[in-house]
């Protein structure tokens, strides 16, 4: 089978952005490419290794491809494409230089051939990311997460979702209740559990993410303890007070910790309804957050009544741990 290959040179911090306007259209698969010059940091820390060679993207630039289907018009694809891309800018998100193209591949040239690429990686001092594929032996402190993200968002490598696993190893406790606000791969809500969460409520606005992040509990045998649930942000949630989902959810209101890898736009959408889900002394961690947002995103965070505990960074990229206080 042919697929369509579209192509779009723009820059990291549109990247989520752009790679979710592709995924609205119909994309079968999104691929990123980031920078990887000689001039940027390469984080081995934990034992990372890197099976790509530096490439010659410049620096904060990233490539996104979209695969769609043989019949699709991909230069009617670009027309619909190229306002919603230059109307980010009055989102103070800049996709630089845009740059288009298009053309036609085999199945087999982009279905699978990623996974070559996609190896065994240290993530925390405890949790590592296994794909399905590869063998790996873990040593006695090492926690493994089995993971075939298929065409959702999340392996671990992007600096959000690292971010997110190194607050998690620190937060958690063992025995909590957790919200995952765009679950994507599952990822999150797995290594949670992994690190003694007692269950899990992931959710996630796009199908396709449900059905991988609802494989992806399976294969790490923690269906009893990970729901998946079809949900724009918390709104199942509501529909829990209205009666339509009363009773079967599979965490008890209020939660312990919630946790959202999503972009600050959104972030900022749902702050108050965090806030409400949340026990006093809960914690809130907010990642996917570009640096030229960080002032929002922590304003908005305190307006709520949340007290910043912490911020991580990596690279550009900003994790916020935030808590409820407690009711005096």
């Amino acid at each position: 089978m042919k697929w369509h290959e579209l192509t779009i040179s723009t820059t990291e911090e549109a990247q989520e952005m752009i790679s979710n306007f592709l995924h609205e259209m119909g994309a079968g698969g999104v691929s990123i490419e980031e920078s990887g010059t000689l001039n940027k940091t390469r984080d081995t820390s934990l034992g990372q290794w890197y099976e790509l060679p530096l490439n010659d993207i410049p620096e904060g630039q990233a490539i996104i491809k979209g695969y769609f289907t043989e019949d699709t018009d991909t230069d009617a694809l670009i027309e619909v494409l190229k306002p919603r891309i230059e109307e980010l800018r009055e989102f103070d998100i800049d996709p630089g230089d845009v740059v288009y193209s298009a053309a036609a591949v085999d199945d087999e040239d982009w279905a699978t051939a990623w996974k070559q690429y996609f190896k065994p990686i240290r993530v925390s001092d405890t949790l590592t990311i296994k794909p399905t594929w590869e063998e790996y032996e873990a040593a006695p402190n090492e926690r493994i997460i089995e993971l075939d993200p298929g065409m959702a968002f999340g392996t671990g490598t992007h600096p959000t979702t690292a971010l997110c696993l190194q607050t998690l190893e620190s937060v958690v406790r063992g025995g909590e209740e957790m919200i995952d606000v765009g679950t994507g791969s599952g990822i999150l809500a797995i290594g949670a559990c992994r690190l003694g969460a007692k269950s899990v409520l992931a959710l996630d606005l796009d199908p396709i993410a449900v059905s991988s992040a609802t494989e992806n509990v399976k294969l790490n045998d923690l269906s009893h303890q990970i729901e998946v649930r079809l949900s724009d942000l918390l709104g199942v949630l509501k529909e829990g007070e209205a009666g339509t989902a009363s009773g079967t959810l599979h965490v008890s209101l209020p939660v312990d910790l919630v946790v959202a890898n999503i972009l600050a736009e959104i972030i900022l959408l749902f702050v108050d309804d965090v806030y409400a889900a949340l026990k006093p002394n809960g914690i809130y961690i907010a990642s996917g957050v570009y640096k030229n947002k960080e002032t929002d995103v922590e304003d908005g965070l305190i307006r709520s009544g949340f007290e910043i505990v912490e911020k991580r960074r990596d690279e550009d990229w900003i994790a916020f741990v935030a808590r409820k206080p407690q009711v005096v």
